[in-house]
């Protein structure tokens, strides 16, 4: 899930950090646990998990973003919403983690007080889905000096999961709705979430699997980049056709 701005409270209830890890393309991650029983644990896995997920980060977005990459795990739900900047009244509960920025300079391209604030219940997670959510928040730390903050938050999330989650096949239902996601799927908490995330995912493999990994890149430039045009405009600049033929092709390619 992507948080584009927002402003925490003070870390001093952190704990010492241990020192920092070098990955990838010479970036520094620093790993701050806010206390409690399992976070150490969750730090753990995470260490152990960053190279392989900024390998699939670089890959796809190249290595043109940040090189400190701040990870906080928190003890508590109203830590978690207090550190990710989420709105205190809103319903989380399904969110495993977030990617916040304090502050963004499009005209540099240059995110400050970026970081990765994962819920206490990632702790519990599968080896698998931790992997798949540490790899989806990297991304949008990556992309954010390049991603608008009023992009579509549909697509955001589901290039964020096509670089993160490994294909599976649909599920005998996928064309139940072939209308293309909207930002509202992601509104409501619960089964309506994951399946916006799902069809948002299902969309980006669409789109590498039919014009090619380059063009979905090219997809999310034109439609959530800085000063980013309509979608129909991204689509005809991305991917050389109209929305009315990507909408047939998506309805087919759910069907297959």
């Amino acid at each position: 899930m992507a948080a584009p701005s927002a402003r925490p409270p003070s870390l001093h209830t952190a704990v010492p950090a241990p020192a920092p890890l070098v990955v990838g393309d010479d970036r520094t991650v620093r790993l701050i646990s806010l206390g409690g029983a399992h976070t150490d644990g969750l730090l753990t896995r995470i260490a152990g998990d960053i190279g392989e997920a900024v390998g699939a980060v670089e890959k796809f977005w190249g290595t043109d973003w940040d090189h400190e990459i701040v990870v906080i795990a928190t003890d508590s739900q109203e830590q978690f919403v207090a550190q990710a900047g989420l709105a205190p009244d809103g319903n989380w509960a399904d969110i495993a983690a977030v990617s916040v920025a304090d502050h963004v300079d499009f005209a540099h391209r240059h995110a400050s007080g970026q970081r990765m604030v994962f819920a206490p219940g990632a702790a519990n997670m599968s080896a698998g889905s931790l992997r798949i959510v540490l790899t989806h928040e990297l991304f949008h730390l990556a992309a954010r000096a390049d991603t608008a903050l009023d992009a579509p938050r549909w697509l955001l999330e589901g290039v964020a999961d096509f670089v993160a989650r490994p294909p599976e096949p649909l599920p005998r239902d996928a064309a139940a709705d072939t209308a293309l996601p909207t930002d509202s799927d992601l509104d409501v908490a619960g089964p309506q979430r994951e399946r916006g995330y799902d069809r948002a995912w299902w969309f980006a493999r669409f789109v590498a699997e039919s014009y090619g990994v380059d063009a979905l890149r090219r997809l999310y430039v034109e439609a959530c980049g800085p000063g980013h045009g309509d979608f129909d405009t991204a689509v005809r600049r991305a991917l050389g056709t109209d929305t009315g033929e990507l909408r047939a092709r998506w309805a087919q390619w759910l069907t297959r």
